[in-house]
């Protein structure tokens, strides 16, 4: 059995930790074989959305495997880090949008997996943190970056100085999770979400999230210039010839992601 899952159903592509009796918790071997799989769902051209998920009833994710980084010394935490960095860098990478549907415990890295995708379906039982500090590290799966981004810095340091775990509902009241569920209703919710958005077309839904991405990081005038080339993008494609023609001949469109 692998730890890694991955099922492709019509254009969405689910990849789904599978280490339950672990809760979940990331291993060096875990980290490896999560960033490839990744790799190859983000090079699949019928891929329109990625969803990550996670087997198991307790939780999505407890982070990376303290079991194994008890045994390591000095030099394999720093091999260790390649792994986890390359596994991190491998999500937010993928040029489909991505949405995490989240149970149970999502905490450290597992809480930073779900903040490094783009939209976050949680069911009502999920409680999020980042406790790094209490063990004498800090988040290193993009948590410092990317919490603050996500709800405002001084949300951000309280929860990472204090390692203070919040659930799905005030997740949600401070923008962290795009949808709260019942635990039964989280498959078909995420579903429904990823659905939604292959409804549009796979072209500018990319491009859209490469300009929202990278304007983040820029100031106004370059963001609104990144703006600029990803609607030239769109323009150029077949997706926006038969967008247009679809809405004209009040037809769904058959979007081609090209």
């Amino acid at each position: 059995m692998t730890s890694v899952d991955v099922r492709l159903d019509g254009h969405v592509a689910t990849v789904t930790l599978n280490r339950p009796d672990a809760l979940n918790a990331i291993s060096s071997e875990v980290a490896d074989e999560l960033a490839g799989t990744l790799l190859q769902a983000g090079a699949q051209p019928d891929a329109w959305v990625v969803v990550l998920a996670a087997a198991g009833d307790k939780a999505f994710c407890v982070g990376a495997d303290l079991k194994e980084r008890n045994r390591l010394d000095d030099a394999g935490w720093m091999r260790n880090r390649v792994l986890m960095r390359s596994m991190f860098e491998s999500l937010r990478a993928l040029p489909q949008p991505t949405i995490a549907s989240v149970f149970g415990f999502a905490l450290g890295g597992g809480c930073e997996l779900a903040l490094s995708c783009d939209l976050i379906v949680a069911s009502d039982d999920t409680m999020f943190g980042l406790p790094e500090v209490r063990v004498g590290i800090v988040p290193g799966g993009g948590g410092t970056q990317l919490l603050p981004r996500k709800i405002g810095p001084g949300r951000a340091k309280e929860m990472i100085f204090t390692g203070r775990r919040i659930s799905a509902t005030e997740a949600q009241d401070i923008g962290l999770v795009s949808r709260v569920v019942e635990r039964e209703a989280l498959e078909a919710a995420t579903e429904e979400l990823a659905g939604e958005i292959c409804r549009s077309s796979p072209v500018g839904v990319r491009e859209a999230k490469r300009a929202i991405d990278r304007g983040l990081e820029a100031p106004m005038d370059q963001g609104i210039d990144l703006e600029d080339l990803a609607w030239r993008r769109a323009v150029a494609s077949e997706d926006r010839r038969e967008g247009i023609a679809a809405f004209n001949e009040k037809r769904d469109p058959h979007w081609k992601g090209r």
